[in-house]
């Protein structure tokens, strides 16, 4: 699998071969994964990446995702991985403002 990172890393794209291969090892995760880039949901702050889910918006740093499936089941989570695919391919949008500050008054 480590392989699929770099060969991702060095592309900077996602080609079929990529895709069928993701879609292989993470199943329906990836699958979820790849529309969710392809959609363009992955926005990454300057503190944080975000991806927008199908109810609500989900925080995601390093190892660690606010959605249930992460937080309650304890397992990578489909936004885990559209984020790693994202790093690196380059595939998402730059949001050039802190996450947290959505909230201030």
């Amino acid at each position: 699998m480590s392989d699929l990172w770099h060969r991702l890393g060095e592309k900077k794209a996602l080609d079929t071969v990529l895709r069928h291969e993701i879609e292989e090892t993470f199943g329906k995760r990836g699958k979820k994964a790849l529309v969710a880039l392809d959609a363009g949901k992955i926005k990454k702050y300057l503190d944080f990446f975000v991806v927008a889910g199908r109810t609500a918006e989900y925080v995601v740093d390093e190892d660690f995702c606010t959605c249930g499936d992460f937080m309650f089941r304890g397992r990578t989570c489909w936004h885990l991985l559209a984020v790693r695919i994202a790093q690196e391919t380059g595939i998402y949008e730059r949001v050039d403002s802190w996450y947290q500050d959505r909230w201030k008054n």
